[in-house]
């Protein structure tokens, strides 16, 4: 294993990477593992991808699990990065459009990625029972990984979480609890019963590695892509773990000597109907206050206060990049559009990127040529409801 540490991402006071870990308590901001890369880089090498398996797992070398054996995964990762040139085409003038389709995973989101860790790490660290609030996808996941690894897993959802999502979780054998509210008001049922129940707390950015996981789809771009990075990527976000894994892994593979310093701007994606990393950007806060009244068909982007959020905005100033919000009626219409088009039924979620980018390049934020991608981060068979 390469990891040296953990780091809190705020205050930079260093923990131990071989114990249980949640945020930090000096300051009660996330934890992100640290690797010596340049060990790292000693085998993972660019070369070395020809003979490696087809999943996130490949690059074993900056992943935090210490013994293979409490790997837990179902393949997920290395998702199709498909060419959209017909939907490029609607667009005012030609860029190079690129969808990167998450809903190939297992469990049907990018969401696979980040339990595949954090339950492996669980497992190797001991745990036996794991708790989580979830909008939806986030709890699909972490039953079906929790299972595997033979942990009782307790989830919170809102009552108005996608039924096939609640099907999905109650299915694969975890206990469910519809939860008046949304998804902070879950995650507060976690905080307040975790210690005394005895479950690990496995919520979004609240243990170190969910994003380890997620930040294997910057990996992938890069190497899809021959090692140059595109000009724009568009990401949906609630939580917004997979924009700061992305980036983490772009600072990952420039330190290995991969990449050079160019950065994608990266944009950040959400509804009219809770956009406090919107709000925030354009205000030029450091944090986002919380969102009120949060309300979007959009399950996944109804996270109306985002514990990374601090990390987001940071990455989205360094890169010169942006945050757009979308209606509920443009990001549903979207959705008919890029399947149309593209014959991909992509989650509203995903969908929301292409209004997004049509408002970037209505304001002058996207220039012809560029090599653009949109992340769709789930499958639309998971929110028939939206559709009715």
């Amino acid at each position: 294993m390469n990891v040296t540490h953990l780091e809190c991402a705020n205050c930079h006071k260093n923990y131990q990477a071989n114990t249980l870990q949640n945020l930090c308590i000096e300051c009660g901001k996330p934890l992100l593992v640290r690797y010596d890369l340049q060990r790292a880089a000693e085998t993972l090498t660019k070369d070395s991808m020809n003979a490696r398996k087809s999943n996130l797992w490949r690059y074993t070398e900056i992943l935090p699990v210490e013994n293979a054996e409490n790997i837990i995964s179902f393949g997920e990762g290395w998702t199709p990065l498909l060419t959209a040139t017909r939907l490029a085409k609607t667009l005012p003038f030609e860029i190079e459009l690129f969808i990167k389709d998450e809903s190939t995973n297992p469990t049907q989101s990018f969401k696979a990625r980040g339990m595949s860790a954090a339950v492996s790490m669980a497992k190797e660290l001991g745990v036996k029972r794991v708790a989580a609030p979830s909008a939806g996808n986030a709890a699909g996941a972490l039953a079906a990984y929790a299972s595997r690894a033979g942990m009782e897993t307790f989830l919170f959802m809102p009552r108005d979480t996608p039924r096939a999502n609640i099907v999905e979780c109650e299915q694969t054998g975890a206990n469910v609890t519809l939860v008046d509210g949304l998804i902070t008001d879950c995650g507060k049922i976690v905080a307040d019963r975790k210690d005394a129940e005895g479950w690990f707390d496995v919520s979004t950015l609240k243990e170190p590695y969910r994003v380890e996981g997620k930040k294997t789809m910057g990996y992938e771009l890069a190497e899809q892509f021959d090692w140059n990075l595109p000009d724009v990527i568009l990401y949906p976000t609630g939580g917004g773990t997979g924009l700061i894994g992305m980036w983490k892994a772009f600072d990952e593979m420039e330190q290995m000597g991969w990449i050079d310093s160019k950065r994608p701007r990266m944009v950040s994606v959400q509804s009219i109907g809770c956009a406090p990393i919107v709000k925030a950007f354009h205000e030029g806060d450091t944090f986002a206050a919380e969102f009120p009244n949060a309300a979007t068909v959009a399950s996944g982007l109804r996270v109306p206060k985002a514990i990374g959020d601090f990390l987001i905005l940071d990455a989205l100033h360094k890169s010169g990049g942006t945050a757009v919000a979308v209606t509920d009626e443009e990001l549903i219409a979207a959705v008919g559009e890029i399947g149309a088009a593209e014959g991909l039924f992509c989650a509203p979620e995903g969908a929301a990127c292409l209004p997004a980018l049509r408002k970037m390049i209505e304001q002058d934020l996207v220039e012809e040529g560029e090599k653009v991608v949109i992340f769709n981060t789930g499958a639309g068979v998971k929110y028939l409801e939206a559709f009715a």
